[in-house]
């Protein structure tokens, strides 16, 4: 009998590709139940394949009972598999198109890195041996190299540095070991993504209200097991939490007994003067300080780190032990061989000084805005909530892409603007239009 064509390829075993395109062509109709097939020998020489490869492909079909073997006949089809139900054709799904010009905020500034720099890191780092044990807490060169970063860059001494996957997943590791059905006080408005992986471990959320100072410490409730703030710079409104809410935070952790989550999320992009004492400095038995190398570098590399109280620092290892997750070593060796050449702080110079100057070009255009001289957005306040939604809509039309400080939680209007992610050039042709939109009646 004439067989229909069955294609092979070299990405896939072919005796399994074979075998699949039999049962494929007795599925369509092409084979019915009674059909000889070719020996061996000959479908090999049709399809110019070795004849081990079609005595697997009837082999295999052999034992699941589609053909069956007769003595001096040859072998038969037996059964023909059941065809399933005829597939839905697909619905058509509607995308947004992405933006030519992103100025949503949590975008890093790629475009200052070094890229021979980079590449290096990248090499060096393939030259570690691949390891024989996970590494629940971290690579330890990795621990040194974040350790030694928060000395220079956030003045932070501390030798007690566990790896993350970045701050959102040690968000949820740390949520975990919270008490059932815990409250938890965020700021409001915040970022969602914590928020969400706070709600996602039953804990009950409690909204506490943020000014252009941070979050409001006298705001607080009673009866709460944990805080999470971000006092470097809060995000979405930019405020710097001052020395004297630091000291009463810290001093209500102590004895009210919760735990304050400090996300540094980009406190290392500070270019107007020097940053405030870290809570985890002030408060270290009931500090937990995460940092992450996305805003500074990249998401590519996927790390973070933790720095917490020793009870808190054992609870998060024997978490991972007993459920055998841990942070991905790849994105560490890379940062670790990045700072060990000296190029982050390298890097982290220049990428101050351009930022500095992108925000500069943001405020000539679309002044008066709101935030410290920090970090990688601004807040553009507009008179209601309604009218930054038209704004938006408008700059989509034109290739631009805002964010809505309503989406962080907030019912005032405003438009969150992150200068980081375009290139300078993209930046400086889309802030007139910006400006032309936020200006119109």
């Amino acid at each position: 009998m004439e067989l229909p064509p069955l294609p092979l390829d070299r990405t896939r075993p072919l005796a399994v590709q074979l075998a699949d395109g039999l049962r494929a062509a007795a599925s369509g109709g092409a084979l019915r139940a009674g059909d000889r097939l070719p020996s061996t020998r000959e479908l090999a020489t049709m399809l110019q394949v070795s004849r081990t490869v079609t005595a697997a492909a009837y082999d295999q079909l052999l034992a699941e009972g589609w053909v069956e073997g007769r003595v001096g006949a040859g072998t038969f089809v037996r059964a023909v598999p059941a065809a399933g139900p005829a597939a839905a054709p697909p619905r058509a799904v509607r995308r947004a198109a992405a933006p030519q010009i992103d100025l949503r905020p949590g975008v890093p500034c790629t475009e200052v890195l070094d890229r021979a720099a980079w590449r290096r890191a990248w090499r060096a780092a393939a030259d570690a041996e691949p390891d024989l044990v996970p590494r629940y807490g971290g690579l330890p060169e990795f621990c040194a190299a974040v350790a030694e970063h928060l000395l220079r860059h956030r003045g932070l001494v501390t030798g007690d540095v566990l790896a993350t996957g970045g701050s959102t997943g040690a968000i949820a590791e740390l949520a975990r070991m919270l008490p059932a059905g815990g409250r938890v006080a965020v700021e409001e408005p915040g970022y969602r993504r914590a928020v969400g992986a706070l709600a996602a471990a039953g804990l009950e959320i409690v909204p506490v209200p943020v000014d252009d100072e941070g979050l409001r410490v006298d705001a607080l409730p009673a009866g709460l097991a944990a805080v999470y703030c971000t006092p470097a710079h809060q995000f979405p409104l930019g405020a710097r939490l001052p020395a004297d809410r630091r000291i009463a935070l810290v001093e209500r952790a102590r004895a009210e007994g919760f735990l304050v989550i400090e996300d540094d999320y980009d406190g290392e992009l500070r270019y107007d003067v020097a940053p405030l004492p870290l809570l985890a400095a002030l408060g270290p038995d009931v500090v937990v300080h995460l940092g992450t190398v996305s805003k500074i570098l990249t998401p590519t590399l996927g790390a973070g780190w933790l720095v917490a109280p020793p009870a808190v620092r054992t609870a998060l290892l024997a978490g991972r032990e007993r459920t055998g997750s841990r942070p991905g070593v790849a994105g560490q060796r890379v940062f670790t061989e990045f700072a060990a050449a000296g190029d982050l702080a390298r890097h982290l110079r220049r990428l101050r000084r351009e930022l500095g100057e992108r925000r500069a070009l943001v405020v000539e255009a679309l002044a008066p805005v709101r935030g410290d001289r920090a970090g990688a957005h601004v807040l553009v306040p507009l008179e209601s909530a309604a009218r930054a939604r038209e704004v938006r809509h408008r700059a989509a039309a034109r290739g631009i892409g805002l964010d809505l400080l309503e989406r962080h939680g907030s019912g005032e209007g405003g438009i969150v603007l992150g200068y980081a992610g375009p290139t300078r050039a993209e930046l400086t042709a889309a802030l007139p239009v910006v400006a032309e939109l936020v200006a119109e009646p």
